[in-house]
């Protein structure tokens, strides 16, 4: 679905600063999967999620995802009927390597760990809502939110249990860190994405909201079956959401598990494992004392 193959990124180059931040990195994210990603200061976890999203370019390496099904042409144009039998072809697959970040902005969605980032402040709930809506799609001069809009909107708002479909014309700047941050992840999960990309998107959440983000996460999640890359500091979080966990140390990753095996693991064991692998201990504070 996504794959990344031998990617290589450095910062500063040829300088006294210089930093890799990915070594060879390859990855292949299957269509449907949640995959967690831990790992300690600096271990590349940011840096990977921006090479997916288009910040960064690496200076080597290959970023392919599946393109857009498309339908095979109907023999006789005037046989309407014929429509929706006519089968799918197979997707194609997009070298995205090089393709600037807001034209990814329409395969991929994206929630960061600061609430204020990803909505605008001084537009209404509904307004910021239609504009990821409309994300990807041909746009005109005029500005307005139809009916059937406004009917979505209250739909998927109901499902956040925040009785924000009531305040919907309210300034998204009056809203509580919490609220800012489940609106930012229905944003981000309106249009089915590709890939949604979450970027530690409860870090800056007290506990009891950060709680009550990830079950909405999840729910999301997994009922429209978007595949998911989520970062964390938490590794009980790590543990018991999605299907994957992968665990990165400078710029690789060094623990890949899946299914059975990750529904096993413990804080005690991915701990012992990283110390295995990476031959040192772990360090991150905020991963432990998650």
């Amino acid at each position: 679905m996504l794959e990344l193959q031998g990617i290589h990124k450095t910062f500063n180059i040829g300088t006294v600063n210089e930093k890799k931040a990915l070594a060879n990195l390859s990855i292949k994210i299957n269509d449907g999967d949640f995959i967690t990603v831990i790992g300690g200061n600096g271990a590349g976890k940011s840096t990977m999620l921006n090479i997916i999203a288009g910040v960064f370019t690496p200076e080597e390496g290959k970023i392919t995802i599946d393109g857009v099904e498309s339908r095979k042409k109907r023999k006789n144009k005037k046989d309407v009927s014929s429509v929706k039998e006519t089968p799918l072809e197979s997707a194609t697959t997009l070298d995205i390597t090089k393709m600037p970040e807001y034209k990814r902005a329409a395969m991929i969605g994206r929630v960061f760990q600061d609430p204020m980032v990803g909505t605008a402040a001084n537009m209404s709930i509904e307004e910021n809502l239609a504009l990821a809506n409309r994300r990807g799609k041909r746009r005109g001069l005029r500005w307005n939110i139809t009916k059937e809009e406004r009917e979505l909107f209250r739909e998927k708002l109901k499902m956040l249990d925040l009785n924000l479909e009531d305040r919907m014309t309210t300034k998204v700047g009056l809203l509580s860190g919490g609220q800012r941050q489940a609106l930012t992840l229905l944003m981000a999960s309106l249009i089915k994405p590709k890939v949604l990309l979450l970027d530690e998107h409860t870090a800056a959440l007290d506990p009891k909201t950060a709680s009550k983000v990830l079950s909405l996460t999840d729910e999301i999640t997994s009922k429209d079956k978007i595949t998911t890359v989520m970062i964390t500091h938490n590794m009980k979080d790590a543990i018991q959401i999605g299907n994957r966990l992968i665990m990165m140390n400078e710029g690789q990753i060094i623990l890949d598990i899946k299914g059975e095996e990750k529904k096993k693991l413990s804080v005690e064991y991915l701990l012992q494992k990283f110390e295995e692998v990476s031959g040192e201990e772990f360090t991150s504070d905020k991963a432990l004392l998650g």
